[in-house]
């Protein structure tokens, strides 16, 4: 078995990509398909056990939960817990490797990149989805070398992307437009849509600007998902 994959990525920090993997994955569970969450690379603080005795980052348990599954460290390859403003602690299959500072993390990462696609493998071979995760923006082009988290990883797995924007924020039209403008003719390619997360408001004054975002970038929208304010994912 080979799984379908979809990556999700943000056009920022906070633009809603947990959640909404979170969400994908527990409509697929509902359809009764088996479908696991993957996030190449996490940086955070909040971490969780797993059924493996690893740790991973707490957004992944969650993302488990909503398939109906225990956490697993393949779910989460590697997870930096900051302790310094340059500096973390650097987690890799569930297991403490060391902290490095951020430059030499930099050039330690292609030697992560295999242990990445080993985890990704091995989700792929047992369900019929994985859903993955980004981190932070894919048009952090200072990052692009040696990138194991958005673009360089969906270019080494060959899966779908589709970018989120936080329209709570403002500037989602910009947001959108210049996260695409920035990646490479390839990476465009391998955008298929977007989504608009946290709208409030009047959803046909929004239609317009819709309209427009699809024409300009030829790629369409495939939702606009509405503020949740009772929402309390941990």
């Amino acid at each position: 078995m080979s799984a379908k994959t979809l990556m999700i990525q943000g056009c920022t920090s906070d633009a809603g990509k947990s959640a909404l993997v979170t969400g994908i994955c527990r409509v697929l569970r509902r359809r009764g398909q088996s479908v696991a969450p993957f996030k190449p690379q996490n940086m955070a603080l909040n971490s969780a056990v797993t059924v493996d005795n690893g740790e991973i980052g707490r957004a992944q348990a969650v993302q488990a939960q909503a398939c109906n599954l225990p956490p697993h460290t393949d779910m989460n390859t590697v997870l930096l817990k900051p302790n310094t403003d340059i500096g973390a602690q650097v987690i890799v299959h569930g297991r403490s490797i060391g902290n490095m500072d951020a430059d030499t993390y930099h050039h330690f990462k292609p030697q992560l990149l295999g242990k990445v696609l080993s985890s990704f493998g091995r989700l792929k071979a047992s369900y019929d989805h994985v859903v993955i995760e980004g981190a932070g923006s894919p048009a952090e082009i200072n990052l692009r070398e040696h990138d194991i988290a958005n673009m360089g990883f969906a270019e080494a797995a060959d899966c779908p992307v589709v970018l989120v924007a936080d329209i709570d924020r403002g500037g989602v039209f910009a947001h959108l437009v210049g996260t695409l403008e920035l990646l490479s003719a390839a990476e465009q390619a391998r955008v298929k849509g977007f989504v608009i997360n946290r709208f409030r408001g009047d959803i046909s004054l929004l239609q317009p600007g819709l309209e427009w975002l699809e024409k300009r970038t030829g790629k369409p929208v495939f939702g606009v998902l509405p503020y949740l304010h009772s929402l309390h994912l941990e």
